[in-house]
């Protein structure tokens, strides 16, 4: 049987590629070694519908039983409204990412890098600089956080059916986010690990110091 044939890399991935391989080698001198943590994608979007399902139903009941009620507003140009503010929450979710991570690295925003995967229609931000677990979690946590949780509990606090929508939305839309950083927090490392962005995969790179 015929190998499974590799993916054609693009450009910046391979120019990722190439510059984990030289922190790889730095790390390693330093006494590191790697640890890749990657998702499935396809088991990834199974899991997320299995649990998403229920999730938005029971939302949906519990701003019910709440007692507020749903007030519409039909036209084609609410609905396009509606839309475009959905997609450009999706880009929010990954500037947030950037935002939180360029925080903590050496060079800002220049170490942060956005794009496009064409095949998946998915926008992506990715950190250049290998950092702490704690600061690396945080920035993958941060727009679940704003995004989603917290209009998710606004909602039922002003009864605006909307923005629990639009909560219920980012908190699935950050569900491989949530995988990710569970993977990360089962990982056995140690204080001093540092986590580095996948070049090519939904995961990450992780080096743990060696005793």
């Amino acid at each position: 049987m015929a190998g499974k044939k590799e993916r054609v890399l693009t450009e910046a991935e391979q120019r990722r590629s190439d510059r984990l391989e030289q922190i790889t080698l730095e790390m390693q001198m330093k006494g590191y070694r790697r640890q890749d943590l990657t998702i499935d994608i396809v088991k990834a979007n199974v899991i997320l519908l299995v649990t998403g399902i229920p999730f938005a139903v029971a939302s949906i009941v519990l701003f019910f039983f709440a007692g507020w009620t749903v007030e519409f507003e039909g036209g084609i140009v609410n609905t396009v409204i509606q839309l475009v503010a959905l997609l450009a929450l999706t880009a929010v979710h990954e500037l947030i990412h950037g935002f939180t991570w360029s925080l903590f690295c050496e060079n800002g925003w220049k170490d942060i890098e956005f794009g496009f995967i064409v095949k998946n229609l998915t926008p992506y931000c990715t950190c250049a600089t290998p950092l702490p677990k704690r600061h690396y979690i945080l920035g993958a946590l941060m727009p679940l956080i704003v995004l989603g949780i917290i209009p998710y509990a606004v909602s039922f606090f002003i009864g605006n059916f909307l923005l629990l929508m639009a909560g219920i939305i980012m908190i699935l839309g950050a569900g491989g986010d949530i995988m990710l950083v569970m993977k990360l927090l089962r990982f056995k490392g140690g204080s001093e690990d540092v986590i580095y962005d996948h070049p090519t995969e939904a995961g990450s790179v992780v080096f743990t110091k060696q005793i």
